[in-house]
């Protein structure tokens, strides 16, 4: 039987949560602007690519570890808790997992925000890793995004 698992990281970044809040509810334009290296496109299929129940595909870049293609549906969106949660339902990554479901949140700072980023999976199989290396990935795309918001203040 194959296990599932949590992965969970928080970090800060300089620039204020609402306008990190507003980059992740933009995604769809703004990561493949802002991100070239990691990500080709972004394309919403269903829904309007912000509300729940929208589907978006996601064509990644070289710079993206395991993953060329993924298809996300957004599950639930929290304007007030600034919190933003997916599923993955197609592509590369359901090679390694049966489920992945991410979580994002956003809280203010000060001046400043805290990303908890975290995600619940199943592995196909047991000889599979914990996706570190997408915890990784997010917390990379995330200080690159606090970069390209401080360039454009």
């Amino acid at each position: 039987m194959a296990s599932s698992g949590q992965l969970h990281v928080d970090f800060e970044l300089k620039s204020p949560a609402e306008k990190v809040w507003e980059t992740i509810r933009d995604s769809t334009t703004i990561f493949p602007q802002a991100l070239s290296h990691d990500y080709k496109s972004i394309q919403v299929l269903e829904g309007d690519g912000k509300a729940p129940g929208s589907v978006r595909l996601i064509n990644y870049a070289e710079g993206s570890p395991i993953v060329k293609v993924s298809k996300e549906r957004i599950e639930s969106v929290d304007e007030a808790e600034k919190k933003y949660v997916y599923s993955i339902i197609d592509g590369d990554l359901l090679k390694y997992y049966k489920t992945f479901i991410g979580k994002i949140i956003v809280v203010p700072k000060g001046e400043s925000s805290l990303v908890k980023w975290s995600c619940e999976f199943e592995k196909a199989s047991e000889e599979i890793p914990d996706p570190s290396v997408i915890k990784e990935f997010a917390v990379k795309n995330f200080k690159e995004i606090d970069d390209y918001l401080h360039g454009k203040a």
